[in-house]
């Protein structure tokens, strides 16, 4: 009998049950849309965890209705999630609140103090700034200051993994590969903070006694109960394994496992991440997230606001690109892809700094698009998005290689940004180096089920699960021409955007008072 693995992938819009065989192939897919979140005010994103349960529940039967005569052949299950998406549980395993997705933008206030000692010494290093940000931006602080019973009543604070996993096997434990979040978690260590003393407990303010216990990825969590066997009609007794984080297991499925590689997601957030035996931090006090593979890290560079972009940029500029979608019935992006064709590289000198949202080290930073001429369109603006976008990963590419002192040769592709050519012949030429991208769209379901079929033993090793499991099936090389052309634009313009509009940035926030910290909130004394 062919063993197969059920992934579970569980999204800010949908979840998605994939099952797949030991050779990486889709057996079948079933997928359960829903509206991304709750806002109850402008800013804020929430969710009914049971919103994210059902729609598992929903997603499996329909896929055991649609392959039943392979479902005795799944011999075990792997979630994995968005990140940064924290529930709090009563005692007994119910939400006592929705969840607030990474995604949220509001802001605790900053009414607990470190030590002067401590303030010292986060602004020697120039993260003083960044720590304050980091407090207000924790929910559990939020939570704490407006919603106290609801913190009291508190008996875990899971993330959104940690809940699923609940659900499925009744026990409160998380992988170590899920804990990417504004949490207490130490990420060189891969463990909660041993030390009551650590700035950690203070920084995102959650009590020890509230987190789940976490085990290493690829480690069995428990079991199908008998009462999420009815649910979801996944085999009572199937083994619930381990997992990681949905960019984790997206590195894994791409086949990314050492530092001579990347990477890209082309999601909500872009990404570039790396695999690496050694810890390193490509942006200071940025951490190493953990990897999907045992032992390893995944070295990340963000953009915050990624492919959301293109979404902002539909909205606000493309509707008669969307209206001609609806008539030819096609996708809008594929509208827009087409024009991208027609418009030369470097966008006839259009340039864009792709910080709709700041990082924690540049937090007066904002977006920029400068060299208009009479000449641009909004097809000129569309394809700025997309390379400045690139140029945010390529700097990305750039500290990577600064700490890990190893090239990265090849890149691999995923998110939907992915699906079109142009836009990976583009990144292609923009980064200089091959581009790649597997058999299925599912990257993270299939590294989810990679992670699976070795802990399960299939297979011996991740080496060996990735070269019977990941096929490369598509390729883009460089154009030279163009490369001479992004490498010019990236080195001598690009590269000096935001030196240059620092101090502009700083006079705007103090000015208009924009994501500017008031000494009121206490952060800064």
């Amino acid at each position: 009998m062919e063993p197969l693995i059920l992934s579970i992938d569980c999204g800010t819009q949908s979840v998605r049950a994939l099952l797949f065989d030991r050779y990486g192939e889709l057996k079948g897919k079933k997928k359960v849309e829903f509206e991304p979140y709750i806002s109850k005010n402008p800013g804020w994103a929430e969710q009914d965890p049971n919103v994210y349960y059902n729609a598992i529940c929903s997603a499996t039967k329909a896929l055991k209705e649609e392959v039943e005569e392979l479902w005795q052949q799944v011999i075990g299950v792997s979630i994995t999630t968005q990140r940064d998406t924290c529930v709090n549980v009563d005692i007994n395993g119910e939400p006592l609140r929705y969840c607030i997705l990474w995604l949220d933008q509001r802001d605790a206030l900053c009414t607990e103090k470190f030590s002067m000692g401590k303030r010292l010494a986060f602004r020697t290093v120039g993260m003083n700034e960044a720590v304050d940000i980091t407090m207000r931006k924790s929910k559990s602080h939020w939570i704490k200051q407006n919603q106290p019973e609801i913190w009291q009543n508190t008996y875990k604070y899971l993330m959104l993994s940690g809940y699923l996993n609940y659900k499925l096997t009744g026990k409160f434990i998380d992988s170590i590969g899920n804990q990417v979040g504004h949490i207490p978690f130490d990420y060189k260590k891969k463990q909660w903070p041993q030390s009551d003393n650590s700035y950690k407990w203070h920084l995102f303010g959650v009590e020890r006694e509230k987190l789940p216990q976490l085990i290493e990825v690829g480690d069995i969590i428990g079991k199908i109960t008998e009462k999420a066997s009815k649910d979801t009609g996944i085999i009572e007794g199937t083994a619930v394994i381990a997992s990681a984080s949905d960019k984790a297991c997206e590195t894994l499925g791409n086949g990314c496992m050492s530092s001579d590689c990347a990477s890209i997601s082309f999601g909500t957030t872009a990404t570039v991440q790396t695999t690496s035996k050694e810890y390193f931090e490509p942006i200071p006090f940025m951490p190493a997230y953990p990897a999907a593979m045992k032992g390893y890290y995944n070295p990340e560079v963000e953009i915050f606001r990624g492919y959301w972009m293109i979404t902002w940029f539909k909205k606000e500029f493309a509707h008669r690109e969307m209206i001609e979608a609806q008539e030819r019935n096609i996708p809008p992006e594929e509208v827009l892809n087409e024009k991208l064709i027609k418009i030369p590289p470097g966008s006839q000198g259009l340039m864009l700094q792709p910080y709709w949202t700041p990082g924690l080290k540049m937090p007066e930073a904002k977006g920029a698009i400068i060299g208009f001429s009479d000449v641009h369109t909004r097809a000129h603006i569309y394809r700025a998005i997309i390379e400045g976008i690139n140029y945010g990963l390529l700097d990305g590419i750039d500290k990577i290689e600064s700490k890990s002192h190893k090239k990265i040769n090849k890149v691999f592709l995923s998110g939907g940004g992915s699906q079109s050519d142009i836009i990976c012949e583009i990144t292609s030429d923009m980064l200089n180096r091959p581009i790649y991208k597997v058999q299925t769209y599912e990257t993270s379901g299939l590294g989810a089920s990679i992670i699976a079929f070795v802990a399960l033993g299939v297979y011996e090793s991740y080496s060996e699960a990735i070269e019977n499991m990941v096929n490369y099936t598509k390729n883009y090389k460089p154009n030279s021409e163009n490369v001479k052309i992004y490498s010019q634009l990236y080195n001598n313009v690009y590269q000096k955007i935001y030196p240059a509009l620092k101090g502009l940035y700083k006079e705007i926030r103090e000015i208009t008072g924009h994501e500017n910290l008031s000494k009121e909130d206490g952060c800064n004394e």
